[in-house]
């Protein structure tokens, strides 16, 4: 009975061995499940935009390098503790794009100075007022500054554009003021704080102008691309899926190309952000000096309002395609489908040639044959809907050409701002084709 007995306790304590590794796999599926899932999203990340993972070794690459001040000797003795300042600037100053780092190190370096100057000016005075005095006055001093830099925050024109630089100016002054109290020399320790702040911003400039640069201008210009052709895109498939003959019109809500359209609304806000950057960087490969980047948020803000004729257009297809009206006159809604077709193809082809000619910063021809037949189709549609009372029969597929003839107005208007970028950018002329050239010579 004894060695049944043992082997029922092994078993017994082999059961609860393996009951107790289920329950700890059980536990731990989870979390091995959320880190590949973390992988893989960091994985499609870096595959998504490359320039991510170069900029994630850029600022690793600058904090070793100001980390330096640390670790060698006769600098930490020349700085001593204002060595934290070089760093705390390069976590602050280091961005993605070379505008955008530039920007923010001027910013802070104007800020700092100023701040620094009118922290010492403060100490100077309460100073005057002797040791009982002196730190009354640099409490107020400190109140009466960051009040009033907190309060310039909330005007909309200095939040907009110099929120950073108040930000910092407010802290610098405030850091300065307090601590000159307790040093001996409140010079040397603005002194301090100037250079190594300095040291902080040109490591910065440095590594992200001469390691893998990104520019910010480069992106604004692809931007504008790529909005004309995701509007190129839209047309050509309101073409493809709803006015040619063989179009079924089936499953239009799921199509891709009735969504392109709205990245395109929602671009102003990085247009913005990238025209303001760009402005800060210095001249390089196309981009010269005072290049017009004014003009690519004109031609955003034209691209935006076509995206959102386009966005009343689907609307309109997919709500016609619901009700699924008959056809009271077949024959003329054959005809304004093909006048439709027309004004999509052609509008589509002239956006796809004007991408183009941003994205080589080539000039524009002077004769644009795509956007005067999208244009002369426009025209006809209107003159014809004005005259023939027999499209009233069919207002539910004219207003859908009405909503188009409009987007193609748009586009006009579109190319009339590419074009003035094109002059003003000064876009190279395109190179004229070899073609064989043959002369008749007669006796």
């Amino acid at each position: 009975m004894e060695p049944q007995a043992a082997e029922r306790n092994n078993g017994g304590v082999a059961e609860g061995n393996g009951g107790f590794l289920e329950s700890f796999r059980a536990l731990l599926r989870p979390a091995v499940d959320r880190l590949g899932g973390l992988a893989a999203k960091l994985a499609r990340t870096a595959r998504d935009d490359p320039r991510r993972v170069a900029h994630s070794l850029k600022v690793g690459l600058a904090l070793t390098l100001v980390s330096v001040l640390y670790y060698v000797t006769p600098l930490f003795n020349g700085w001593g503790d204002s060595t934290i300042w070089a760093i705390i600037t390069v976590v602050f100053v280091m961005e993605f794009t070379v505008g955008a780092t530039l920007s923010k190190g001027l910013y802070r370096a104007l800020a700092t100075l100023v701040g620094v100057s009118l922290a010492v000016g403060a100490h100077l005075v309460a100073e005057l007022g002797g040791e009982k005095g002196e730190p009354i006055l640099l409490a107020v001093f400190v109140f009466l500054v960051a009040s009033a830099a907190t309060f310039a925050r909330c005007i909309p024109e200095v939040k907009a554009r110099y929120d950073y630089g108040v930000l910092i100016f407010k802290l610098t002054f405030a850091m300065v003021a307090v601590s000159s109290y307790r040093v001996e020399d409140p010079i040397e320790f603005a002194h301090e704080r100037i250079t190594t702040m300095a040291v902080g911003v040109a490591i910065c400039l440095l590594t992200t102008v001469l390691v893998f640069p990104v520019w910010a201008s480069e992106d604004l210009h692809s931007l504008a691309a790529g909005n004309l052709d995701k509007l190129a895109q839209f047309l050509e498939g309101m073409e493809s899926e709803c006015f040619v003959e063989t179009s079924s019109c089936e499953n239009l809500e799921g199509k891709a190309f009735l969504r392109v359209y709205k990245s395109v609304l929602n671009s102003k806000i990085r247009e913005d952000s990238l025209s303001n950057f760009a402005r800060w960087e210095p001249i390089h490969r196309k981009f010269g000096f005072r290049h017009p980047w004014k003009q690519y948020q004109e031609l955003g803000t034209l691209c935006r309002q076509c995206a959102s004729s386009m966005e009343a257009l689907a609307s309109c297809v997919i709500i016609l395609k619901r009700s699924q009206y008959p056809a009271a006159n077949p024959e003329l809604c054959l005809k304004i489908g093909a006048a439709c077709a027309a004004m999509s193809s052609h509008s589509a082809r002239a956006l796809r040639g004007l991408s183009l000619t941003v994205r080589t910063m080539t000039a524009p021809s002077p004769a644009n044959s795509d956007m005067s037949a999208a244009t002369k189709a426009a025209s006809d549609f209107r003159a014809a809907f004005s005259e023939d009372g027999a499209l009233l029969q069919a207002m539910h597929v004219a207003v859908v050409a009405s909503l188009l003839s409009g987007i193609v107005v748009q586009i006009k208007r579109i190319t009339e701002s590419t074009n003035n970028l094109a002059r003003l950018a000064r876009f190279k002329k395109p190179e004229r084709s070899r073609s064989a050239v043959v002369i008749n010579v007669e006796d």
